[in-house]
């Protein structure tokens, strides 16, 4: 008799609770409801129109469309880099950018070249759950630092040295600024710390960067964009995206910044695991860096602010307790509160505000898994009519259980 086939204990990792409640949210519009989804960290508004108008250009030419180098063609290298000189002021070498199929391959990129099976990577919970996912499919020991609003919800020096006293060395540092779910984002101090501690601990850090350019600062800060980590050491890998800033979530177009010691390997796992991104997302991004797409990228921005502030002038309202500050990216993240009462967890309120108001918001159970059972995530992405109907009916909805 055949023994059965095996399915690999790494690839057990567990579904995004989100998924549930986005299914729900396809079942009741096609049954006719008006149903307001907060849930997508995704910018409606699509490509800036210079990106889509070079697009149809390119596949009107009809030009056979072939691999590139895997770690993307020279002129869209050239031009990240010289995103980073407008932007930051960083003199970044094209050989260093690696140009990668969404930010989803840049982190798998970078996983499998700076940590072993068995490494230890700290990262703070609440966070993307991606990071730890792929990382314990590669067989590396995710640290969670618990980060709340004591600090921001961002990693300190202090929670990594206690981790290393309790778990051993670490090989890694995931950091997001801003970060998703909470939005918070590090100060240039605080990065600072964060990357000095890193490099005296060899600790390798990566910087997860994709919601540079929605950010909330107060007016003439010179960082109002997000502090790079390479403006502190070079050292680290940094990643960034076209999804986000500009809106290109589905191009699937994602960039890291690759220090010398990674270049060669990058370069050899990229050609291996992918052969290269998508050749005519490549050739279209390149009008991303031009002025008027940096221009259409900030309105959107302007309309994120603005929705921000209505969504924070009205929290009040919604009697969420704890938010996160909401610095930058499009969410906002909060302990749900007194509207958790007779609710199991943060998404039995999530499903019965779904089925009672058409409202869709993400449990925090996706974010964290150990309190994330009385939190939610908002999307303000979704925009600001969109956001004031939703908040009205949640309020709605939390008054008439009280």
């Amino acid at each position: 008799m055949n023994r059965p086939l095996t399915i690999a204990a790494r690839a057990q990792v567990p579904p995004f609770a989100v998924m549930d409640i986005l299914a729900r949210v396809a079942d009741l519009r096609a049954a006719g409801r008006d149903v307001i989804s907060l849930c997508a960290g995704e910018p409606g508004g699509g490509a800036p129109s210079a990106v889509s108008a070079a697009a149809a250009s390119i596949h009107a030419a009809g030009a056979p469309l072939t691999y590139t180098p895997a770690l993307g063609t020279a002129e869209l290298r050239e031009a990240i880099a010289g995103h980073y000189r407008r932007w930051y002021g960083l003199d970044v070498p094209a050989r260093n950018v690696a140009v990668t199929t969404g930010s989803s391959g840049a982190f798998m990129l970078a996983f499998l070249s700076a940590f072993n099976a068995g490494d230890r990577v700290a990262l703070a919970r609440p966070g993307y759950p991606a990071y730890k996912n792929i990382l314990r499919a590669l067989g590396i020991d995710v640290v969670e630092l618990d980060c709340g609003p004591e600090t921001r919800f961002q990693p300190t020096p202090g929670q990594l040295e206690a981790a290393v006293l309790e778990r051993g060395r670490l090989a890694g540092l995931v950091l997001a600024s801003p970060a998703n779910p909470t939005g918070t984002m590090v100060s240039r101090t605080e990065l600072a710390a964060l990357a000095s501690w890193c490099a005296v601990n060899s600790v390798r850090l990566v910087s997860d960067e994709i919601y540079h350019g929605i950010t909330y600062p107060a007016a003439g800060d010179p960082d109002a964009k997000g502090v790079c980590a390479w403006e502190l050491d070079r050292s680290g890998v940094v990643i960034s995206s076209f999804s986000k800033y500009w809106g290109m979530t589905g191009w699937r177009l994602g960039w890291a910044l690759v220090p010398d010691d990674l270049v060669g390997v990058v370069d050899a796992l990229a050609g291996n695991v992918a052969l290269c991104p998508p050749a005519p997302a490549q050739m279209a991004a390149v009008e991303a860096f031009s002025g008027l797409s940096y221009a259409e990228a900030d309105t959107a921005v302007a309309d994120f602010a603005r929705t921000r502030a209505y969504l924070l002038a009205n929290l009040d309202r919604l009697g969420w307790a704890d938010a996160a500050p909401a610095d930058g990216a499009f969410y906002l993240y909060a302990n749900l509160g007194a509207a958790m009462d007779g609710f199991a967890d943060s998404a039995a309120y999530c499903s019965a505000l779904l089925e009672a108001e058409g409202v869709a918001v993400v449990p925090g159970l996706d974010f964290d898994t150990l309190n994330g059972s009385r939190t939610v995530r908002l999307s303000f992405a979704a925009g600001y009519d969109a956001v004031r109907e939703g908040l009205e009916r949640i309020v709605n909805f939390q008054q008439a259980r009280a």
